[in-house]
This record gives C-alpha cells, structure tokens and sequence, in this order.
C-alpha cells in the first residue's frame, strides 16, 4: 500500500509526541477501514502492521468446510489444502490480501481516518500534558482576536484568554508576546481548551515565587493576595525564619524584586503587608498607610469598627473604597471605618438618647404604694374610780 512506513512513524511520533502503540493501531484500523469499504463488510478481516517490512497487511479469514454455503466466509477443504495441507475442516485459514487492490477511494479513507486518530491523539497529549499545569505562569505569543478573546500559541497548543481575564487598559497586537496564568485545562468539542488568566491572583503569586528566592525556598510564605486588576494589590506575607523580613525579602534591594513584578503587571500598584494571627493588627496592617486610633471586634459576625484619626478617614477608605475593600477582602472580614469625630458624635448621641430614655421611665414610674397599716388603739378607757367609792358607801 505505501512504502516502509517506519520513518514516517518515527517521524511523527518525534514531532507530535504521540505515543507509537498509539500510532500503529490508528494505522490499522485505518487500513481495516478502507479493505471493509473496499469488500462492503462482507468478509472477515484483520490489519496488523509488520515492522519488518514496515508495512500493514490485511489478512480475510475464512471456516474450512465440506460443502461452501458462504463464499465470503468458508472455503472447501480441497481448496483450503492447497494453501496449507494440514488444515482441518473446521479450522479458520488466514490469507493475506493484496493491499494494493484498494481503491483510490479507499485508500482516502485510510488516509482520513489516519489524520483523524492522529488528531485524537495528539488532543489527549495536550490534555494531559496541560491538565497538570493549572496554576503555572506561561508564556505565549499573541495570534489573533476572536470576539474580544484572545488566542494565544503556546507552542505544542493554542490556549484562550478571555476577555473577562483580561486586565482593562491593557492591548496587545499580533505577535506580541504575554504572560499568563492557566486557571483552568477543560475538555470540549473541539478538543482540550486550555484558559488563561491575567487577572486571577494567583498570577501576582507566581510571579513572586519567580522573583523571590525566599519564597521558592519555602522560608517566606505567602498567606494572602487579593487584585483589583489593573490598578491595586495587596498581598500577605509570613516568614518562617526570625532573621528574615518577609516584606523586605518581597521589595528587595532598592525595590527591584517589586518592581519586576508591577512591570509585568503593567503599574499596579502592590501593597505587602506582614501577615499575623491577631485579626485587628492585622486589619491596622492591611489599612497601612492610614493610621488607626481603635479597633472593636465582634467575633461572632467576623466583623470589625475601626476608628481612624479625622485626617485619615479619606486614606483609610481609599479611592472609591477600594483601600478598605481590598483589606476587608484579605483579612476576610467586615470593615465599617469612621472617624474620631463622627465616632465621637454617635457616642454623644447614644448617651443623650439613653439618658432620655432613663428620664422617660422615671417619669411614667409607678409611685411606690405605703405598706404602713393605720394605728389602732387597743387599750379600754380606765375606769372612774371616784364614783366606784360613792358607789360602794352608799351601800353601807
């Protein structure tokens, strides 16, 4: 059918990856598939490739018998003799066919069939390839747009960068070359899709632990990172080594190590606060360049009131609240900020309203009910004992 297929099998298997089993039985199967649409599945058939000769050959199986019913499928046992004298009746005689009787037409299928599990194969290598890389940084070359998403070629595959991942304010042009994390390597019709990521935090991490030895070595974790893509960051940072700063070993010398970092992420601006067990230092840490004055947990909601100097409220809170947004989202809890003096003012209120209260019931107060009963005199009036006397001489 085609010559020493040995090199072309070699040669594929080296520029695609794909597995040589794998090769081999498309090959058969493809060449099986053409001999059936040659034969109309009429005949029992079986390919198997011979790398000696580097060559797929086709052999018709057939039942020895006494009397043929079936042409197709038995063969008298006179006939089968020739071919092997000591076949039997009942046996099954194998004879190879002529691979170069195929058709034109068939051998297109076979060549079909051969791209399509060629195709297959090299579509599971990617997956498995790219399906254990969720969570690296890669680098790839822009291709082209597509509805506002972005193809990018990551050399063995084609990954796809939405627009949803795609930080605002940034464009690239053909052949521009991008940074991105994969968030996800999913099977679809059209093969594996591989989806990257300019916005998730964990690309602001990766590129730390790029840049970062401390990090890669393990002795400065990073416990926390939140984004506001494009334009703020703020990032935790923990080291288990008493002689290491973690915020210093992050910034670097002269702010290069950070300075790498919001390069690549095109000016965003990253705040590196030191991470600790303590939810209100850490929530003043988070806060960090405002200054807090107090602090009032409520464990049971996860909430906190921080209290912050008049002339801090508006750095406190941010440019339209993203400060407090990003510290509430790294400490993972809620933040309600106010100033001194309005803190000062709703104290002030709670007072005069509970000092009204307290006068209003004092007022509507029941009076108290006196449990003194009125005296009663028991004593009987003495007797008169002057006219006892006359009494008591007149009998005489």
């Amino acid at each position: 059918m085609v010559g020493n297929l040995n090199h072309i099998i070699d040669q594929v298997v080296k520029d695609k990856g794909i597995n040589r089993d794998t090769l081999i039985d498309a090959l058969e199967s493809a060449v099986l598939s053409a001999a059936n649409k040659k034969f109309r599945n009429t005949r029992d058939l079986e390919a198997h490739y011979n790398p000696e000769i580097g060559e797929v050959e086709v052999f018709e199986f057939v039942t020895v018998v006494n009397e043929v019913v079936d042409s197709y499928k038995e063969i008298d046992i006179e006939e089968a003799r020739e071919i092997d004298p000591d076949v039997e009746v009942g046996d099954s005689l194998g004879m190879m066919l002529d691979a170069g009787s195929f058709s034109r037409i068939a051998a297109q299928t076979a060549k079909q069939v051969i791209i399509q599990k060629v195709r297959e194969a090299e579509r599971e290598g990617i997956y498995n390839e790219f399906k254990d890389r969720v969570g690296e940084v890669v680098n790839g070359i822009v291709r082209r747009y597509e509805r506002g998403d972005l193809i990018v070629d990551l050399g063995r595959a084609e990954a796809l960068l939405p627009s949803r991942e795609q930080v605002p304010r940034e464009n690239y042009r053909q052949s521009d070359r991008v940074r991105a994390y994969i968030s996800e390597v999913k099977i679809s019709v059209k093969g594996p899709q591989i989806i990257l990521s300019r916005t998730h935090p964990g690309l602001l991490i990766s590129l730390f632990t790029s840049e970062v030895p401390e990090i890669a070595e393990g002795i400065v974790e990073i416990k926390a990172a939140v984004r506001e893509p494009g334009s703020r960051a703020k990032m935790a940072v923990l080291s288990h080594d008493v002689d290491v700063d973690p915020v210093g070993a992050c910034v670097g010398m002269r702010g290069s190590r950070v300075q790498n970092v919001v390069t690549e992420l095109r000016g965003e601006r990253i705040d590196i606060i030191p991470w600790t067990h303590d939810p209100a230092r850490f929530a003043c840490a988070a806060l960090a360049p405002a200054e807090v004055s107090r602090v009032y947990i409520d464990d049971e909601d996860k909430s906190m009131e921080i209290i912050v100097p008049d002339d801090q409220l508006s750095l406190a809170i941010g440019k339209k609240g993203q400060n407090v947004r990003l510290a509430a989202k790294l400490i993972g809890w809620k933040i309600d900020i106010k100033s001194e003096s309005r803190a000062q003012e709703e104290d002030q209120e709670e007072e005069t309203v509970s000092s009204e209260r307290q006068a209003a019931e004092d007022l509507f107060a029941p009076s108290p009910v006196s449990q003194e009963e009125p005296a009663v005199d028991s004593q009987e009036e003495p007797a008169d004992t002057d006219s006892l006397s006359e009494d008591h001489e007149d009998k005489d």
